[in-house]
C-alpha cells in the first residue's frame, strides 16, 4: 500500500477470548480518530497464537464490533493468511543483516540463563548465533530446526513522543534479540504486527500501556524493514489500563466480561460507548454526548495518562438516560428479544412499545425492562408480607366491585380509571388503599406507574382472573 499523509488506524485483537471491555476501548479511540481526521479505520485478527485462537472468538470479536456500531473500512485480515508475506520479509531481512538464523536448543537457552543468573545478570539472549564481523559460527546442527531472530541495535536509544505518556526513551542494551520466527513457521507478535503495520500503511497506534515495553523492539524492526524507503513511523498512543471495582487491572482474568455480554444484560451500545470513551479521555466536563460528538472532538488529545476505574454504578446510570432516550418501538424489538430469552413469546410489538413508554424511566437496563414488562406474560406472586399489607378485609368488598365494573367497562386507561374512582366513591375507600391491594394482585408488587395505565397494559381476561382471589 501506497504510504500517504492519510490518517489510518486499526484494532488488532486475538481471537483467544472474547473481545474485553480494555479492547473496545481502545477500538473506539481508534475509529474516532479516523473518523474526526477523514482516515479509515482497519480491522485485524492477530490470530497467531495458534493453539489459542478460536473461530468462536472471531465470531465473538465481529459480533461485539458490529454491536457497538464501530465499522472497519478494511477487514478483517487475519495474520494467518499473510504467512508467506512475512516469510518474505524475514528472508530479506536475513540477507540484509538485520535477522539471523538461531539453532540453539531450549536446553541450551535454559543454561545460559541460568548461568546468567548465578553471576548476579540480567537474562538475556547472548547471540551467540548471530553473525558478527571476524566471528565464526558453528556449523549448523542438522538434527534442530532453527528459529530466526532480529538483530536488535546494540546500542544507542530508542526514543518516542507517545500520544499519551509524552517522550519515552529505552536503552538498545536493555532489549536482546528477539525471536520473530518460530521454528513452525509461524511469526512472533512483535514481528507480523510491524509487517502488518507497514503494509497497511498505519500512522497511529492506539493500544493498552502494556505493550510499552514492546515498542522499542517494533520501532527497530520497522526502521530495518522500512529501509531507505523512510516512511514515518506510526505514531503511539499507549492508554492506561482500566480497573475493577476491586482496584486491581480489569482482565479476562479478573472479572471483566465481554462487550457481548452486557448487551445481553441489556446495555444499549450508545451507553458502552459513551462510557468507555469517559474511562481515560474527556471533553470537558461533558458527561453524555452521542458518537457524532466525540467523533467532532476526539483529535487525540486531553487521554488520561492514569488508570481509570470501572464503575458499574456510573454505567447503569449513563445507560438509563439513553434508555430514556430510546424510541419505545426500539425499545420494543430489544424488549422483544430479552423476553425471548426467558421463554416468553412476545409477538405484539405495539403492546411491548406501549410497556416501554410507560415503564422505561424506571429501568437502567432492557433487562429490568423486561423484569416490568415480563408480569404481562406470565403469573406473578406478591410476598406475603406485601399480601398481609395490603389485602386487608376492609378493602377486598372494593376490590370485588371494581372487578364487576372492570368486566363490563371499555378496555383503556381512561374507563379504568373511572371504574377505580367510582368504586372509591361507593365504599367510601382512599386511592392509597385500593390501588396498591390492585397492585400486588395483578403486578405482584406494591409499587408500579400510574395503575390505570397499568392495568390497561393487560387483557381485561388476565386482569379479572387475578382480582378473583379475593
Amino acid at each position: 500500500m501506497t504510504h500517504t499523509n492519510t490518517v489510518r488506524t486499526r484494532i488488532a485483537p486475538s481471537p483467544t477470548g472474547f473481545l474485553h471491555l480494555g479492547t473496545a476501548r481502545t477500538a473506539l479511540y481508534s475509529w474516532a480518530y479516523a473518523r474526526h481526521f477523514g482516515g479509515q479505520f482497519v480491522l485485524r485478527i492477530e490470530d497467531t497464537d495458534v493453539a489459542r485462537s478460536t473461530q468462536d472468538s472471531v465470531e465473538q470479536i465481529l459480533s461485539s464490533m458490529q454491536w457497538l456500531g464501530l465499522q472497519h473500512d478494511e477487514g478483517p485480515v487475519y495474520q494467518m493468511q499473510r504467512l508467506a508475506r512475512y516469510h518474505a520479509v524475514v528472508e530479506q531481512m536475513i540477507a540484509a543483516g538485520t535477522a539471523y538464523r538461531c539453532y540453539s536448543t531450549p536446553e541450551e537457552l535454559d543454561t545460559m540463563r541460568e548461568a546468567q543468573r548465578a553471576r548476579g545478570e540480567k537474562t538475556h539472549y547472548d547471540g551467540r548465533w548471530r553473525p558478527a564481523p571476524g566471528k565464526k559460527l558453528p556449523a549448523p546442527p542438522a538434527d534442530v530446526k532453527p528459529v530466526v531472530r532480529f538483530a536488535n541495535p546494540p546500542d544507542g536509544v530508542v526514543t518516542w513522543d507517545d500520544l499519551v505518556k509524552g517522550p519515552i526513551s529505552i536503552r538498545n542494551e536493555e532489549i536482546d534479540d528477539l525471536i520473530i520466527l518460530r521454528n513452525d513457521g509461524v511469526p512472533t507478535y512483535n514481528f507480523a504486527v510491524v509487517v502488518d503495520d507497514w503494509d497497511m500503511a498505519i500512522t497511529h497506534v492506539f493500544r493498552g500501556d502494556e505493550h510499552i515495553n514492546n515498542t522499542p523492539w517494533q520501532i527497530n524492526i520497522f526502521r530495518a524493514i522500512a529501509g531507505a524507503d523512510g516512511a514515518p513511523l506510526p505514531q503511539f498512543g499507549h492508554c492506561p489500563i482500566i480497573l475493577g471495582d476491586d482496584g486491581q487491572k480489569l482482565s479476562k482474568r479478573r472479572g471483566a466480561v465481554s462487550v457481548t455480554a452486557y448487551r445481553d444484560a441489556g446495555y444499549l451500545p450508545e451507553a458502552m460507548l459513551n462510557y468507555l470513551a469517559r474511562l481515560g479521555w474527556s471533553h470537558g466536563d461533558e458527561e453524555l454526548f452521542s458518537l457524532e460528538q466525540m467523533v467532532q472532538w476526539f483529535d487525540g488529545t486531553h487521554l488520561a495518562k492514569s488508570p481509570a476505574q470501572w464503575d458499574p454504578a456510573k454505567l447503569a446510570w449513563v445507560n438509563a438516560h439513553y434508555i430514556k432516550q430510546a424510541s419505545d418501538e426500539r425499545l420494543a424489538g430489544l424488549l422483544q428479544e430479552q423476553l425471548a430469552t426467558r421463554g416468553i413469546v412476545a409477538a405484539d410489538l405495539s403492546l411491548l412499545a406501549r410497556a416501554s413508554a410507560l415503564f422505561k424511566d424506571r429501568c437502567s437496563t432492557v433487562v429490568e425492562l423486561a423484569d416490568w414488562t415480563s408480569m404481562l406474560f406470565v403469573a406473578v406472586q406478591a410476598s406475603d408480607e406485601e399480601l398481609t399489607q395490603h389485602l386487608t378485609d376492609a378493602i377486598k368488598p372494593a376490590l370485588r366491585t371494581l372487578r364487576d365494573r372492570l368486566a363490563a367497562v371499555d378496555w383503556d386507561k381512561a374507563t379504568i380509571a373511572t371504574a377505580m374512582k367510582e368504586t372509591l366513591a361507593l365504599h367510601q375507600v382512599k386511592m392509597g388503599q385500593l390501588a396498591p391491594a390492585v397492585r400486588v394482585l395483578v403486578c405482584g408488587r406494591a409499587q408500579t406507574p400510574s395503575i390505570d395505565a397499568v392495568l390497561a397494559l393487560f387483557t381485561r381476561e388476565a386482569v379479572l382472573a387475578r382480582l378473583q382471589h379475593v
